[in-house]
């Protein structure tokens, strides 16, 4: 990360904060003789209320960022370049990159910052004091966003008198909800109505090459999931056709057979990248490793048991990468139920995710870097898989992509992004 911008006086100050606490976690960590570690817990203590503290400097200044860009926004509204449906788009975005975050976190930070700024002085205080968390000031944000300002302003200064600093965090979410609920009893309850909207299915990737799939279901309907898969699983076992599986593994298998319509949870339908070197031609089965898109790199040992157990449909492509850095250069364009080489392989070089530094959204466009008006070519190096929200900040005024290395010489792909504030962020190709 680099910018164009003079680093101002707040920034060296907290630059030189920084620096001291790197010599402090540099530290030996052997005691010294007779030391029962009384000093430690008492830094601990102050290193905790530092977390907080920190965090609602940093809300102060994404306060601060977003006010200047809105006000910067405004003028390119009034000067026609930008719609004015589009006034606060690409704020979050630019904390994002800074922070090193995907933009969901950021729009999360900026929606409590904003909120402790503007309808909660007492909890903002509390944090900027270290006597709650930043895991707290969340809570108390979120549970209270559907009181009008009055009453949350009113549950802000219970929360303030209830010594939620002197309890378990669990202890703390459960007076936080008791005072919201209290302050405004038929709010609470559409609140949770209006909860039921936001179901919804996600997938994320797990160590050890397994994935997490969550269910954010209404709470009568998650409760019926399990309890009917439990059943089965316990019918299972009191039979004894189990095939040597736990009740955990059956509960598991049930759930993909039950939501695929397969007989067998393995009999999923897959395909397979098997990457290689450029200078490796050879079978899958004597050198290389896998990839999932979405997931990550497999094993090779894996990949032939993903390939050779299942009965759905099975494909595997060889793809090759660079002998010097491991980038996606290339691949076999052959492979039955053929849909698109160029954006497969796009897809493929970016192992599924948004290439926007510090994205982890799934992509959804492949599009052009330099843009085909500019003269940018319909290429595999001027593409580049992107989530929604990052193609669509490409059309914001300030915002320059560029292709920095194809990816095809001796350096992996690398796109450089520029936001308004002239900070520029490189994102490369992994391996």
């Amino acid at each position: 990360m680099s910018s164009n911008q003079g680093v101002d006086a707040v920034s060296a100050e907290l630059t030189a904060i920084h620096a001291r606490l790197v010599e402090l976690a540099s530290l030996p960590t052997e005691p010294a003789l007779g030391d029962q570690g009384a000093g430690c817990v008492d830094r601990i203590a102050v290193l905790e209320q530092l977390r907080s503290t920190v965090a609602a400097a940093q809300h102060t200044a994404m306060v601060t960022f977003g006010r200047a860009q809105v006000e910067a926004q405004i003028d390119h509204i009034n000067d026609g370049s930008l719609d004015p449906e589009k006034l606060g788009r690409g704020i979050a975005d630019q904390i994002a990159l800074a922070a090193h975050v995907p933009p969901h976190v950021a729009d999360r930070r900026l929606s409590v910052a904003r909120a402790l700024a503007t309808d909660l002085p007492c909890t903002r205080a509390a944090l900027v004091a270290g006597r709650i968390s930043e895991y707290l000031a969340e809570q108390i944000v979120s549970l209270t966003d559907h009181l009008d300002p009055e009453l949350r302003a009113l549950v802000d200064k219970q929360c303030a008198e209830a010594g939620l600093e002197e309890v378990s965090r669990k202890q703390a979410v459960a007076a936080i909800k008791k005072v919201a609920y209290e302050a405004d009893p038929a709010g609470f309850v559409a609140r949770a109505r209006t909860a039921r909207k936001d179901r919804r299915v996600t997938l994320r990737p797990a160590p050890d090459t397994m994935s997490v799939l969550s269910g954010l279901l209404p709470v009568e309907q998650g409760v019926a999931c399990l309890a009917a898969l439990r059943k089965h699983a316990d019918s299972l076992i009191a039979t004894g056709d189990t095939d040597g599986r736990s009740r955990d593994q059956i509960v598991a298998d049930a759930l993909v057979e039950r939501l695929t319509g397969q007989a067998r949870a393995e009999d999923v339908n897959v395909e397979v990248g098997i990457v290689l070197p450029l200078d490796t031609l050879t079978d899958f089965q004597d050198a290389g490793t896998g990839e999932l898109i979405g997931h990550g790199p497999l094993p090779a040992g894996i990949v032939r048991d993903i390939l050779g157990s299942s009965k759905g449909r099975r494909w595997w492509r060889r793809l090759f990468t660079h002998p010097a850095h491991g980038t996606l250069i290339g691949g076999e364009s052959q492979r039955r139920l053929f849909d698109g080489f160029l954006t497969k392989l796009i897809t493929w070089r970016d192992h599924g995710w948004c290439r926007e530094a510090f994205c982890t959204a799934p992509i959804r466009h492949i599009d052009h870097i330099t843009g085909s008006k500019a003269g940018g070519p319909t290429s595999f190096g001027n593409g580049r898989g992107g989530c929604v929200r990052h193609n669509q900040d490409k059309e914001l005024p300030g915002w320059r992509h560029r292709v920095v290395h194809d990816g095809l010489g001796d350096h992996p792909h690398t796109v450089e992004t520029t936001t308004p504030t002239g900070h520029t962020y490189t994102s490369r190709a992994g391996p």
